[in-house]
């Protein structure tokens, strides 16, 4: 699904260069669920706006579903973010003055899907994420949960290749995570390929797979069920 070779972020700011991705490797299959931490200015940020083609690498290589895209064009990237990446941010991102339902519309309608099937595709993502009743409602009218299981559908609604998450629990309270980290696990289960950036260690205890950066490099990239092991064995 995702394949990244010596992937390099360099920012010029005229005077000095910062390296904020320094020969990434990264190899994600189909199905994964995974959560990027790290420190803040670590690269992990850099990385997921690079895979949701948000923005380009300096250096290196990145396929998706064995689409190289590091050198399309505008156009091309804005059709690879429609259809195979769906995206959930800490901040919502929704229309305030638009329903629930009309936000999640939003990537079908980019898509130029007549609005029939819009209107039915959207009801099912809203269906899917437990806001079947709150279709009508506008985010004002909504709690934070509640907008962020919105933003979810809208995220899936194009059933997408990826998930990307950045901090999608960081404004929520700790009922509203848990119901959300819920909802990750049920499309991961579903089958859906799940990254999420978290500064939030019992987020990312709840994910299959943690790859921590420092200074735009992997040092970790471990599997929740190899931490699990070790702890058992720590504790013999």
């Amino acid at each position: 699904m995702i394949q990244i070779q010596g992937l390099w972020k360099i920012y010029d700011t005229g005077k000095i260069q910062v390296n904020a991705l320094r020969g990434v490797g990264l190899h994600i299959e189909k199905g994964d669920f995974v959560s990027i931490v790290g420190a803040s200015g670590s690269g992990k940020s850099t990385l997921m706006n690079i895979l949701g083609c948000l923005d380009r690498p300096s250096k290196g290589s990145y396929a998706l579903d064995g689409t190289n895209v590091e050198n399309l064009n505008d156009d091309e990237l804005a059709y690879i973010r429609n259809k195979k990446i769906g995206f959930v941010f800490q901040s919502f991102n929704l229309i305030p003055r638009v329903s629930a339902l009309n936000n999640v519309e939003l990537p079908l309608i980019y898509g130029k899907a007549h609005r029939k099937d819009r209107i039915s595709l959207a009801e099912k993502a809203l269906e899917r994420v437990g806001l079947g009743d709150r279709m009508d409602h506008n985010p004002n009218e909504l709690s934070g949960g509640q907008k962020q299981r919105v933003a979810i559908a809208r995220a899936l609604v194009q059933n997408p290749s990826i998930i990307l998450a950045d901090e999608p629990t960081g404004n929520l309270d700790s009922k509203s995570t848990g119901e959300i980290m819920d909802i990750f696990k049920g499309l991961n289960n579903d089958g859906a390929t799940v990254i999420l950036v978290t500064h939030e260690p019992d987020i990312a205890e709840q994910t299959k797979r943690v790859i921590t950066f420092r200074d735009g490099e992997i040092i970790e990239d471990i599997r929740n069920a190899e931490i699990s092991e070790k702890n058992k064995l720590g504790g013999l």
